[in-house]
């Protein structure tokens, strides 16, 4: 229950930045509205990246939840074959504790890695913008 309301708050997350942008594209002019739509091709991706990456981690927290409830029952039953069984659950709980910390680490790689690559555009735009002149009147700043 819990995981399909993340889902829709995710969703919603994105269909308000969908119409946020669609505004904002409806009072720019067409380079603003290129801008826009690239930002908005950008946001997208990482939400879907992440949104993703959620849901795998969340695939296995499920298993593992399942795997607790077996080794819980098993423990109650007091039977010796299932409580020998418990080994190997427990196992295959501390697998997917190992899969959901590598998802994590994935994930916080991938989101460092957009947030920089979007920096670093953003930085090449300016520079690009204020290298060719297109302030001051199209001169350089080296003099006339």
């Amino acid at each position: 229950m819990e995981a399909s309301r993340r889902r829709s708050l995710v969703g919603n997350n994105r269909k308000s930045k969908r119409a946020l942008v669609e505004k904002m594209n409806e009072e720019k002019d067409d380079d603003d509205v290129e801008a826009a739509d690239d930002e908005e091709f950008e946001d997208v991706e990482a939400w879907d990246t992440l949104s993703n990456g959620f849901k795998r981690a969340q695939l296995v927290l499920d298993q593992n939840r399942d795997l607790i409830q077996r080794v819980n029952d098993n423990h109650v039953s007091r039977i010796p074959d299932n409580v020998a069984r418990n080994v190997g659950l427990i196992n295959e709980i501390n697998g997917n504790i190992s899969r959901v910390m590598e998802i994590y680490s994935d994930l916080a790689v991938d989101f460092t890695k957009k947030v920089h690559e979007r920096r670093r555009s953003a930085k090449n735009s300016d520079t690009l913008t204020s290298t060719t002149g297109c302030y001051g009147g199209g001169r350089s700043s080296r003099g006339s």
